[in-house]
């Protein structure tokens, strides 16, 4: 048994079809189907149901499908790993990205990591933190952007910069006509997103509310908050980086009396070995965002 026929196989089960399969492993039909009937034949048991048009796996092969994944897969974090300690700045780098941070930072820091390390493939994955920090322990991910800080010694975090947090206000908001707002004046009518996200949190805490609020709505996402205040249904915090989309939503961003801000740091895993690659991509990203914060805070991104 060989990783070859392994991946042959995952791709036979996510298409459903010896043809699709081939085109998308770079094999023709034939070489394919013939490793498949080896394989078969290796492991005694039929793993596909053929007919004329699609394949379907059987109850076997759905039985040792998770062990193939959890081959390949593992035999992919070595090879990724030996490339690493060879050239750290080379190969696949793939990091966690906060969902109220992903749309704003990526498209400015893509062109300037392309172009500062060109063999670096960074594959953004967007999940709340406490899901990054399972897939950063797990090694499904070699860094993290987080908006938190992060817990134990198994973890580093390094600061890049700091967000400020404006007031996001619909247009007829008696706080919309103040140069200045404060965050405990946002609390009468605060919105928030869902339990998990850390801006949640971070702006409950920042206008004096505890966990627990009687409004009904909890927005999934940062965009559906930003909607719900243009509507006029409240108030909330807009991080520094979406101030362009607020904006564009037609709410009205005033800074916040008290400053309030978070930091943006990264996190990685303290016996990775591609720490040069996560310092690196750190730098590049704390360069790019360099006197953001001045800027944002004055309600100018």
């Amino acid at each position: 048994m060989n990783l070859r026929d392994l991946r042959y196989l995952l791709a036979v089960v996510e298409h459903e079809h010896f043809g699709q399969a081939a085109r998308a492993c770079g094999v023709s039909q034939p070489t394919l189907s013939v490793q498949i009937r080896k394989l078969e034949e290796l492991v005694g048991v039929s793993l596909f149901e053929r007919a004329s048009k699609a394949v379907t796996p059987t109850v076997a092969c759905l039985q040792l499908i998770g062990h193939a994944r959890a081959a390949v897969t593992a035999a992919e974090a070595i090879l990724s790993t030996a490339r690493n300690l060879r050239d750290p700045m080379a190969g696949r780098f793939r990091v966690g990205i906060i969902p109220t941070l992903a749309p704003y930072l990526l498209p400015l820091v893509f062109a300037p990591l392309r172009e500062a390390l060109p063999h670096l493939e960074v594959e953004p994955w967007e999940d709340q933190t406490s899901a990054l920090l399972e897939r950063l322990r797990a090694h499904n991910l070699d860094a993290a952007l987080l908006a938190t800080e992060t817990d134990g010694p198994d973890l580093i975090s390094q600061p890049l910069f700091d967000e400020p947090f404006l007031a996001a206000l619909p247009p007829d908001h008696p706080l919309a006509d103040r140069a200045v707002v404060s965050e405990s004046d946002l609390a009468r009518d605060i919105l928030v997103l869902a339990d998990g996200h850390c801006l949640r949190d971070q702006t409950l805490a920042a206008c004096g509310q505890s966990g627990a609020l009687s409004g009904p709505l909890r927005a999934a996402s940062l965009s559906t908050l930003l909607n719900m205040v243009a509507a006029g249904y409240g108030t909330t915090l807009v991080p520094g980086l979406a101030a362009g989309a607020a904006q564009d939503a037609g709410i009205v961003l005033r800074p916040l009396a008290e400053q309030t801000s978070r930091t943006v740091r990264i996190v990685w895993r303290a016996n990775f070995p591609g720490r040069p690659a996560v310092e690196a991509v750190g730098e590049i990203i704390a360069q790019r965002l360099r006197g953001f914060a001045q800027g944002a805070a004055a309600g100018m991104v």
